[in-house]
């Protein structure tokens, strides 16, 4: 069974998009084949996966709903053959509405099928616990949180968890939490290693390690379109290693 797994975070700006195309192209590396499914209407992953030219995007999916029907949006990126993104817009962002009354099985009777073709499918989630967040959690096997080591990451954190623990009581029953991953760490500060420890007390049995170092080279390989497995220098290394590690963490919760 192809584990299809919802990344997810709850506050902005602390990688979530970059542990997605980590844990893609920690798969691109074994040559396994990935799919990511870009549900954030900021769009960063298609911008950072380069895909082929598309007609349709995820907006269309939700809009016609069919089972299966996520198969025609789906176009190979610019890492290779085996890895596939089915790709956002900003228009995306209209079914994050409250007012958007459309079910939250809609993303996953879309896929029905589809995880088939795949090792691994991946969503990357918006920011927010919106329809598009409920959508996803209720499509995915496994949910894995990113957070990052600062003021509010145990908050952050906590949020999360509760989000998935709902989504399981109430459209996904088959839903587990995957864990949680710490992204941006930088051990000379004193702040992230406080955090750290927070995190490491409140949730010994979720956190996930390694955790992912900061390292300028993500930014580099995301603006070449490139996964950051292939980006030549020392802090990319760094960065693959956990990665690698984290992936094979991930396919542990797999079903």
């Amino acid at each position: 069974m192809t584990p299809t797994v919802a990344v997810l975070s709850l506050k902005g700006g602390v990688g979530k998009s970059t542990v997605t195309l980590g844990l893609a192209g920690a798969a691109w590396a074994r040559d396994l084949s990935v799919l990511v499914v870009d549900c954030d209407p900021q769009a960063n992953a298609t911008l950072s996966m380069d895909p082929a030219p598309f007609t349709f995007t995820l907006n269309d999916v939700l809009a016609d709903g069919r089972p299966g029907i996520a198969r025609d949006a789906i176009v190979p990126s610019g890492w290779g053959a085996r890895v596939h993104v089915l790709p956002s817009e900003e228009a995306l962002a209209h079914r994050d509405s409250a007012h958007d009354v459309a079910s939250p099985a809609r993303l996953r009777l879309s896929l029905t099928g589809v995880g088939d073709d795949y090792d691994l499918v991946l969503l990357d989630c918006p920011p927010a616990l919106g329809q598009l967040t409920r959508n996803s959690l209720g499509a995915a096997d496994l949910a894995l949180v990113v957070t990052e080591p600062g003021f509010f990451a145990l908050r952050g954190a906590a949020q999360a968890i509760q989000a998935i623990e709902a989504a399981r009581g109430s459209i996904n029953l088959g839903l587990k939490p995957a864990g949680i991953v710490v992204n941006r760490m930088r051990p000379n500060l004193t702040e992230h290693q406080y955090r750290l420890r927070e995190l490491k007390a409140a949730y010994p049995h979720l956190l996930l390690e390694p955790i992912v170092p900061e390292r300028s080279a993500v930014q580099q390989a995301q603006g070449a379109g490139l996964p950051v497995q292939a980006w030549p220098s020392p802090g990319a290394r760094d960065v693959t290693e956990a990665f690698d590690d984290l992936l094979d963490a991930l396919l542990a919760h797999a079903p």
